[in-house]
Protein backbone atom coordinates (compact mmCIF):
# COMPACT_ATOMS: atom_id res chain seq x y z
CA UNK A 1 0.00 0.00 0.00
CA UNK A 2 1.46 3.37 -0.98
CA UNK A 3 0.71 6.16 1.47
CA UNK A 4 -0.14 9.50 -0.13
CA UNK A 5 -0.69 12.82 1.67
CA UNK A 6 -4.28 12.93 2.81
CA UNK A 7 -4.91 16.58 2.16
CA UNK A 8 -3.82 16.18 -1.46
CA UNK A 9 -6.11 13.18 -1.84
CA UNK A 10 -9.06 15.14 -0.48
CA UNK A 11 -8.37 18.08 -2.78
CA UNK A 12 -8.17 15.85 -5.84
CA UNK A 13 -11.34 13.96 -4.89
CA UNK A 14 -13.27 17.16 -4.34
CA UNK A 15 -12.10 18.65 -7.64
CA UNK A 16 -12.97 15.50 -9.55
CA UNK A 17 -16.42 15.34 -7.98
CA UNK A 18 -17.23 18.98 -8.69
CA UNK A 19 -16.18 18.68 -12.31
CA UNK A 20 -17.69 15.35 -13.20
CA UNK A 21 -20.96 15.40 -11.29
CA UNK A 22 -22.04 18.08 -13.74
CA UNK A 23 -20.51 16.41 -16.80
CA UNK A 24 -21.71 12.84 -16.32
CA UNK A 25 -24.98 12.76 -14.32
CA UNK A 26 -25.93 9.08 -14.34
CA UNK A 27 -29.72 9.00 -13.80
CA UNK A 28 -32.62 11.38 -13.28
CA UNK A 29 -36.28 11.11 -12.29
CA UNK A 30 -38.61 13.10 -14.56
CA UNK A 31 -41.93 14.57 -13.43
CA UNK A 32 -43.64 11.43 -14.72
CA UNK A 33 -41.78 9.45 -12.01
CA UNK A 34 -40.33 7.21 -14.72
CA UNK A 35 -36.63 6.45 -14.53
CA UNK A 36 -34.76 8.14 -17.36
CA UNK A 37 -31.08 7.96 -18.19
CA UNK A 38 -28.92 10.77 -19.38
CA UNK A 39 -26.70 9.67 -22.24
CA UNK A 40 -23.22 8.68 -21.10
CA UNK A 41 -21.82 9.68 -24.48
CA UNK A 42 -22.94 13.30 -24.99
CA UNK A 43 -22.10 15.34 -28.08
CA UNK A 44 -19.39 17.82 -27.13
CA UNK A 45 -18.80 19.62 -30.44
CA UNK A 46 -19.73 19.74 -34.10
CA UNK A 47 -16.89 20.00 -36.62
CA UNK A 48 -17.73 20.41 -40.32
CA UNK A 49 -21.06 18.75 -39.69
CA UNK A 50 -19.57 15.79 -37.79
CA UNK A 51 -20.10 15.31 -34.08
CA UNK A 52 -17.40 14.79 -31.47
CA UNK A 53 -18.68 12.83 -28.48
CA UNK A 54 -17.33 12.07 -25.05
CA UNK A 55 -16.15 8.67 -26.27
CA UNK A 56 -14.04 10.33 -28.98
CA UNK A 57 -12.01 12.11 -26.31
CA UNK A 58 -11.74 9.23 -23.91
CA UNK A 59 -8.29 7.99 -22.98
CA UNK A 60 -6.78 6.10 -20.07
CA UNK A 61 -6.46 9.21 -17.90
CA UNK A 62 -10.09 10.22 -18.41
CA UNK A 63 -11.18 6.65 -17.71
CA UNK A 64 -9.18 6.60 -14.47
CA UNK A 65 -10.89 9.82 -13.38
CA UNK A 66 -14.29 8.37 -14.27
CA UNK A 67 -13.51 5.33 -12.11
CA UNK A 68 -12.52 7.65 -9.24
CA UNK A 69 -15.74 9.59 -9.75
CA UNK A 70 -17.79 6.38 -9.61
CA UNK A 71 -16.08 5.45 -6.35
CA UNK A 72 -16.93 8.86 -4.88
CA UNK A 73 -20.50 8.68 -6.16
CA UNK A 74 -20.92 5.17 -4.72
CA UNK A 75 -19.81 6.23 -1.26
CA UNK A 76 -22.00 9.36 -1.26
CA UNK A 77 -24.96 7.30 -2.50
CA UNK A 78 -24.51 4.75 0.27
CA UNK A 79 -24.64 7.48 2.90
CA UNK A 80 -27.69 9.07 1.24
CA UNK A 81 -29.50 5.71 1.24
CA UNK A 82 -28.74 5.11 4.90
CA UNK A 83 -29.85 8.65 5.77
CA UNK A 84 -33.24 8.02 4.14
CA UNK A 85 -33.64 4.64 5.79
CA UNK A 86 -32.77 5.65 9.34
CA UNK A 87 -36.31 6.91 10.14
CA UNK A 88 -38.00 3.57 9.52
CA UNK A 89 -34.97 1.38 10.28
CA UNK A 90 -33.28 2.74 13.40
CA UNK A 91 -31.01 -0.32 13.58
CA UNK A 92 -28.99 1.26 10.78
CA UNK A 93 -28.10 4.32 12.84
CA UNK A 94 -26.15 2.74 15.69
CA UNK A 95 -23.35 5.31 15.64
CA UNK A 96 -22.07 3.96 18.95
CA UNK A 97 -21.04 0.79 17.14
CA UNK A 98 -18.82 2.64 14.68
CA UNK A 99 -15.23 1.53 15.40
CA UNK A 100 -12.35 3.97 15.85
CA UNK A 101 -8.65 3.29 15.34
CA UNK A 102 -6.67 2.35 18.40
CA UNK A 103 -3.10 3.30 19.20
CA UNK A 104 -2.10 -0.16 18.01
CA UNK A 105 -3.80 0.43 14.66
CA UNK A 106 -1.85 3.67 14.21
CA UNK A 107 1.49 2.06 15.11
CA UNK A 108 0.90 -0.93 12.80
CA UNK A 109 -0.03 1.38 9.93
CA UNK A 110 3.14 3.41 10.49
CA UNK A 111 5.35 0.30 10.72
CA UNK A 112 3.85 -1.58 7.76
CA UNK A 113 3.08 1.10 5.17
CA UNK A 114 5.92 1.50 2.64
CA UNK A 115 7.26 5.03 2.32
CA UNK A 116 5.52 6.56 5.33
CA UNK A 117 8.59 6.58 7.60
CA UNK A 118 10.35 8.74 5.04
CA UNK A 119 7.66 11.38 5.63
CA UNK A 120 8.42 11.80 9.32
CA UNK A 121 8.45 10.23 12.78
CA UNK A 122 5.45 8.49 14.30
CA UNK A 123 4.76 11.51 16.49
CA UNK A 124 4.80 13.81 13.48
CA UNK A 125 2.52 11.54 11.42
CA UNK A 126 0.21 10.39 14.23
CA UNK A 127 -2.63 12.87 13.67
CA UNK A 128 -2.63 12.44 9.92
CA UNK A 129 -2.58 8.63 10.19
CA UNK A 130 -5.38 8.72 12.78
CA UNK A 131 -7.49 10.96 10.55
CA UNK A 132 -6.93 8.62 7.60
CA UNK A 133 -7.77 5.47 9.58
CA UNK A 134 -10.91 7.10 11.01
CA UNK A 135 -12.08 7.70 7.46
CA UNK A 136 -11.29 4.10 6.46
CA UNK A 137 -13.06 2.66 9.51
CA UNK A 138 -16.07 4.90 8.96
CA UNK A 139 -16.34 3.90 5.29
CA UNK A 140 -16.07 0.21 6.21
CA UNK A 141 -18.84 0.62 8.79
CA UNK A 142 -21.07 2.42 6.27
CA UNK A 143 -20.38 -0.29 3.68
CA UNK A 144 -21.42 -2.99 6.17
CA UNK A 145 -24.68 -1.15 7.03
CA UNK A 146 -25.32 -0.54 3.33
CA UNK A 147 -24.83 -4.22 2.41
CA UNK A 148 -27.20 -5.16 5.22
CA UNK A 149 -29.88 -2.79 3.85
CA UNK A 150 -29.48 -4.10 0.31
CA UNK A 151 -29.82 -7.73 1.47
CA UNK A 152 -33.01 -6.78 3.32
CA UNK A 153 -34.38 -5.34 0.07
CA UNK A 154 -34.90 -1.89 1.55
CA UNK A 155 -33.17 -0.15 -1.36
CA UNK A 156 -32.34 -0.74 -5.02
CA UNK A 157 -29.29 0.83 -6.67
CA UNK A 158 -29.10 1.83 -10.32
CA UNK A 159 -25.69 3.50 -10.37
CA UNK A 160 -23.37 1.64 -12.77
CA UNK A 161 -19.57 1.81 -13.07
CA UNK A 162 -18.09 3.19 -16.28
CA UNK A 163 -17.72 0.55 -19.00
CA UNK A 164 -14.38 -1.21 -19.18
CA UNK A 165 -11.96 0.94 -21.14
CA UNK A 166 -9.99 -0.57 -24.01
CA UNK A 167 -7.20 1.25 -25.77
CA UNK A 168 -6.63 1.00 -29.50
CA UNK A 169 -2.87 1.19 -29.90
CA UNK A 170 -1.10 1.10 -33.24
CA UNK A 171 1.98 -1.09 -33.31
CA UNK A 172 3.51 1.36 -35.79
CA UNK A 173 7.28 1.09 -36.12
CA UNK A 174 7.68 -0.99 -32.95
CA UNK A 175 10.46 -3.56 -33.07
CA UNK A 176 8.88 -7.01 -32.78
CA UNK A 177 10.45 -9.80 -30.77
CA UNK A 178 9.15 -12.71 -32.83
CA UNK A 179 9.36 -12.91 -36.61
CA UNK A 180 5.83 -12.62 -38.00
CA UNK A 181 6.80 -14.80 -40.97
CA UNK A 182 7.41 -17.83 -38.74
CA UNK A 183 3.98 -19.31 -39.54
CA UNK A 184 2.52 -18.73 -36.07
CA UNK A 185 -0.54 -16.58 -35.41
CA UNK A 186 -0.09 -14.80 -32.11
CA UNK A 187 -3.37 -13.26 -30.96
CA UNK A 188 -2.01 -11.43 -27.90
CA UNK A 189 0.38 -8.49 -27.98
CA UNK A 190 2.46 -6.91 -25.20
CA UNK A 191 3.64 -3.52 -26.45
CA UNK A 192 6.27 -1.81 -24.30
CA UNK A 193 6.99 1.92 -24.08
CA UNK A 194 10.31 2.49 -22.32
CA UNK A 195 13.14 4.88 -21.51
CA UNK A 196 16.76 3.64 -21.32
CA UNK A 197 17.54 5.84 -18.30
CA UNK A 198 14.48 4.72 -16.35
CA UNK A 199 15.43 2.37 -13.45
CA UNK A 200 12.02 0.69 -13.48
CA UNK A 201 12.41 -0.01 -17.20
CA UNK A 202 15.69 -1.75 -16.45
CA UNK A 203 14.09 -3.76 -13.67
CA UNK A 204 11.23 -5.10 -15.79
CA UNK A 205 13.44 -6.45 -18.60
CA UNK A 206 14.11 -9.78 -16.83
CA UNK A 207 10.35 -10.19 -16.30
CA UNK A 208 9.75 -9.68 -20.03
CA UNK A 209 12.46 -12.24 -20.85
CA UNK A 210 10.66 -14.78 -18.65
CA UNK A 211 7.32 -14.07 -20.34
CA UNK A 212 8.83 -14.54 -23.81
CA UNK A 213 10.08 -17.95 -22.75
CA UNK A 214 6.67 -18.91 -21.34
CA UNK A 215 4.50 -17.63 -24.22
CA UNK A 216 6.61 -18.06 -27.39
CA UNK A 217 3.70 -19.15 -29.59
CA UNK A 218 0.80 -17.17 -28.11
CA UNK A 219 2.13 -13.68 -27.40
CA UNK A 220 3.94 -11.18 -29.60
CA UNK A 221 6.16 -8.58 -27.93
CA UNK A 222 7.09 -5.15 -29.24
CA UNK A 223 9.19 -2.20 -28.15
CA UNK A 224 8.60 1.52 -28.67
CA UNK A 225 10.46 4.51 -27.27
CA UNK A 226 9.31 6.97 -24.62
CA UNK A 227 12.38 9.02 -23.60
CA UNK A 228 11.46 11.41 -20.81
CA UNK A 229 12.55 15.06 -21.03
CA UNK A 230 14.64 14.99 -17.86
CA UNK A 231 16.67 11.96 -19.06
CA UNK A 232 19.11 13.84 -21.30
CA UNK A 233 20.81 10.81 -22.88
CA UNK A 234 17.67 8.68 -23.30
CA UNK A 235 16.70 10.01 -26.74
CA UNK A 236 20.19 9.36 -28.13
CA UNK A 237 20.20 5.86 -26.66
CA UNK A 238 16.81 5.26 -28.30
CA UNK A 239 18.09 6.52 -31.65
CA UNK A 240 21.19 4.31 -31.32
CA UNK A 241 19.19 1.07 -31.10
CA UNK A 242 17.30 2.14 -34.23
CA UNK A 243 20.65 2.60 -35.98
CA UNK A 244 21.62 -0.87 -34.78
CA UNK A 245 18.29 -2.15 -36.08
CA UNK A 246 19.46 -1.31 -39.62
CA UNK A 247 22.09 -4.00 -39.22
CA UNK A 248 19.93 -6.54 -37.38
CA UNK A 249 21.23 -5.86 -33.85
CA UNK A 250 18.36 -3.98 -32.18
CA UNK A 251 17.73 -6.39 -29.32
CA UNK A 252 21.43 -7.03 -28.68
CA UNK A 253 22.15 -3.32 -28.17
CA UNK A 254 18.91 -2.79 -26.30
CA UNK A 255 19.90 -5.49 -23.82
CA UNK A 256 23.40 -4.05 -23.32
CA UNK A 257 22.09 -0.55 -22.68
CA UNK A 258 19.64 -1.78 -20.06
CA UNK A 259 22.27 -4.00 -18.44
CA UNK A 260 24.45 -0.96 -17.71
CA UNK A 261 23.54 0.70 -14.41
CA UNK A 262 24.53 4.12 -15.72
CA UNK A 263 23.33 6.16 -18.65
CA UNK A 264 25.55 5.80 -21.71
CA UNK A 265 26.79 9.13 -23.11
CA UNK A 266 26.32 9.75 -26.81
CA UNK A 267 30.09 9.65 -27.44
CA UNK A 268 30.34 6.04 -26.19
CA UNK A 269 27.33 4.51 -27.91
CA UNK A 270 29.44 3.19 -30.78
CA UNK A 271 31.46 1.14 -28.26
CA UNK A 272 28.30 -0.56 -27.03
CA UNK A 273 27.18 -1.08 -30.63
CA UNK A 274 30.41 -2.91 -31.35
CA UNK A 275 29.90 -5.15 -28.30
CA UNK A 276 26.36 -5.82 -29.52
CA UNK A 277 27.67 -7.21 -32.79
CA UNK A 278 27.07 -4.26 -35.13
CA UNK A 279 29.42 -4.94 -38.07
CA UNK A 280 29.66 -1.60 -39.82
CA UNK A 281 30.49 0.81 -36.99
CA UNK A 282 31.21 3.69 -39.38
CA UNK A 283 27.71 3.36 -40.80
CA UNK A 284 26.33 3.25 -37.25
CA UNK A 285 28.21 6.40 -36.25
CA UNK A 286 27.04 8.30 -39.33
CA UNK A 287 23.45 7.20 -38.62
CA UNK A 288 23.68 8.45 -35.05
CA UNK A 289 25.50 11.69 -35.94
CA UNK A 290 22.88 12.58 -38.55
CA UNK A 291 20.14 11.57 -36.10
CA UNK A 292 18.52 9.53 -38.81
CA UNK A 293 15.84 8.13 -36.50
CA UNK A 294 15.09 11.25 -34.47
CA UNK A 295 11.60 11.50 -35.99
CA UNK A 296 10.84 7.81 -35.38
CA UNK A 297 11.65 8.16 -31.69
CA UNK A 298 9.66 11.41 -31.48
CA UNK A 299 6.70 9.73 -33.20
CA UNK A 300 6.79 6.89 -30.64
CA UNK A 301 6.72 9.47 -27.88
CA UNK A 302 3.82 11.38 -29.42
CA UNK A 303 1.71 8.27 -30.04
CA UNK A 304 2.35 7.05 -26.50
CA UNK A 305 1.29 10.42 -25.12
CA UNK A 306 -1.97 10.24 -27.09
CA UNK A 307 -2.66 6.88 -25.48
CA UNK A 308 -2.42 8.49 -22.06
CA UNK A 309 1.11 7.37 -21.19
CA UNK A 310 2.85 9.82 -18.86
CA UNK A 311 5.66 7.76 -17.39
CA UNK A 312 7.76 4.66 -17.98
CA UNK A 313 7.64 1.80 -18.35
CA UNK A 314 4.15 1.51 -19.79
CA UNK A 315 2.58 -1.46 -21.56
CA UNK A 316 -0.38 -1.97 -23.84
CA UNK A 317 -1.58 -5.55 -23.45
CA UNK A 318 -4.48 -7.02 -25.36
CA UNK A 319 -5.88 -8.72 -28.47
CA UNK A 320 -3.73 -8.27 -31.58
CA UNK A 321 -5.09 -7.69 -35.07
CA UNK A 322 -2.13 -8.44 -37.31
CA UNK A 323 -3.91 -7.21 -40.45
CA UNK A 324 -4.35 -3.69 -39.09
CA UNK A 325 -1.36 -3.84 -36.69
CA UNK A 326 -3.55 -2.64 -33.82
CA UNK A 327 -3.68 -3.84 -30.21
CA UNK A 328 -7.07 -3.62 -28.43
CA UNK A 329 -6.35 -3.78 -24.74
CA UNK A 330 -5.44 -2.11 -21.49
CA UNK A 331 -2.68 0.09 -20.16
CA UNK A 332 -0.37 -1.29 -17.46
CA UNK A 333 2.12 1.08 -15.86
CA UNK A 334 5.34 0.69 -13.89
CA UNK A 335 7.56 -2.31 -13.22
CA UNK A 336 4.63 -4.73 -13.46
CA UNK A 337 5.16 -8.06 -11.69
CA UNK A 338 5.33 -11.30 -13.63
CA UNK A 339 2.26 -12.53 -11.75
CA UNK A 340 0.19 -9.52 -12.83
CA UNK A 341 1.36 -9.82 -16.44
CA UNK A 342 0.48 -13.52 -16.54
CA UNK A 343 -2.96 -12.93 -15.07
CA UNK A 344 -3.71 -10.35 -17.77
CA UNK A 345 -2.22 -12.50 -20.55
CA UNK A 346 -4.30 -15.51 -19.51
CA UNK A 347 -7.42 -13.33 -19.49
CA UNK A 348 -6.84 -12.26 -23.08
CA UNK A 349 -5.88 -15.77 -24.15
CA UNK A 350 -9.24 -16.97 -22.80
CA UNK A 351 -11.04 -14.23 -24.72
CA UNK A 352 -9.14 -15.12 -27.89
CA UNK A 353 -9.94 -18.82 -27.55
CA UNK A 354 -13.62 -18.09 -26.93
CA UNK A 355 -13.79 -15.90 -30.03
CA UNK A 356 -12.07 -18.62 -32.08
CA UNK A 357 -14.54 -21.21 -30.81
CA UNK A 358 -17.53 -19.06 -31.74
CA UNK A 359 -16.12 -18.48 -35.22
CA UNK A 360 -16.01 -22.21 -35.96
Amino acid sequence: MHFSPLRLLKTIAASVAIFFFGLFPPYVYADSKELHLYTNNPVLASVDGEFLTSEDLKNSQIHDIMVQLHQIQSQVLKEAILAKLKKNHPELTLESEMPFPSEGDVVRFYDNTPGIKEMGTLEKMRNEITEYLEKVFRNNYINDRYEFAIKKGWAKVYLQPPPEFKLKARVGTAKLWFDEDDGLTRKIFLLEYSDFQCPFCKRVQSTLDNLREQYPTEVQFGYRHFPLDFHKEAKYMAESVECAREQGNFWELQKLLYADNNSVPRARLHQYAKKAGVKDITRFQVCLKERKYKERVLNDLQEGTKLGIRGTPAFILGIYDAETSVVHGELLSGAVSEKKFKKAIEKYLSISRAEASLAQ
